[in-house]
């Protein structure tokens, strides 16, 4: 399992962040729908990065299941198309952004650019 970041090694270095944008801890309504089913889930982001967000779930999705990601940024739908990342049981997945349906990925950035303000 990886070191939670900032933590020393027993080398006494930093682990190396591996993600390749900042995230931001905001609660953004999400609807999640997995590939190969109508039943959305309905849930709220705990973090979100441009190239990701973290959802809290009891009973979390499989890593490499794919899913439809559709966030409201100040009430407008961004749909993102994602792949699951990372599990940890009784506790939630993280989402990795794949693919951006339209202004998407624009709308996202904007976002947390006002965001980090």
């Amino acid at each position: 399992m990886n070191e939670p970041e900032g933590q020393r090694t027993a080398s006494g270095q930093a682990a190396k962040e591996r993600r390749l944008y900042p995230r931001y801890t905001v609660e953004v309504q999400i609807e999640i729908h997995i590939e190969g089913t109508t039943v959305p889930m309905r849930l709220e982001t705990t973090d979100l990065s441009r190239g990701g967000c973290y959802i809290q779930l009891m009973m979390p999705l499989a890593v490499g299941l794919q899913v439809q990601a559709r966030l409201w940024l100040d009430g407008y739908p961004v749909v993102i198309r994602g792949r699951v990342a990372t599990c940890h049981p009784n506790f939630g997945n993280g989402i990795m952004f794949v693919e951006f349906e339209g202004e998407a990925r624009e709308l996202l950035g904007r976002y947390l650019d006002a965001a980090a303000t």
